[in-house]
């Protein structure tokens, strides 16, 4: 069962027990419990809570793609032909495994990719071989990431 987002309320212990599990979503319930001062039972509950609002939308282990060998993440703005070919594409793009986030957007291109691979002649085959040979695609421009000098969630 969701709850509607204007029902949901956040008080500080749910504010705090978000923190403990955003910096560290590992640490067991028990030390957040009796850091927080209630009982772990009673975190479970919020957590339930939070989780049937919708505000948790899961947790996941994070991998560094550089220790496996993936150094160069680029950004790519998509220009297609017709914005009727977006779900084509945007399917198309789905089986790139290369492709980790897709975003419609406003603006000049009618799609923005993440795309992250090992090298540079790497994201070249990539480009030119499974991104531009998509139908509906006339053009992509390319933006290679340097350096990320900020990863971080929404401050809660």
């Amino acid at each position: 069962m969701k709850i509607q987002n204007s029902e949901l309320k956040i008080d500080g212990i749910d504010k705090e027990i978000l923190r403990n599990l955003m910096e560290d979503a590992r640490k067991p319930i028990l030390e957040i419990a009796r850091k927080i001062g209630i009982s772990g039972a009673a975190i479970h509950q919020r957590l339930r809570k939070l989780e049937a609002s919708g505000l948790i939308a899961g947790s996941k282990f994070i991998i560094d793609p550089k220790v496996l060998g993936y150094k160069t993440m680029a950004f790519v703005g998509v220009y297609l032909d017709k914005a009727v070919s977006n779900p084509k594409a945007v399917s198309q793009l789905k089986k790139i495994p290369e492709v980790i986030e897709c975003h419609y957007t406003t603006g000049n291109w009618s799609v923005f990719i993440k795309v992250l691979c090992t090298d540079n002649e790497h994201l070249m085959n990539v480009l030119n071989k499974n991104i531009q040979a998509i139908d509906g695609v006339s053009r992509t421009e390319t933006f290679i990431s340097l350096d990320q000098q900020i990863d971080r969630q929404i401050k809660i």
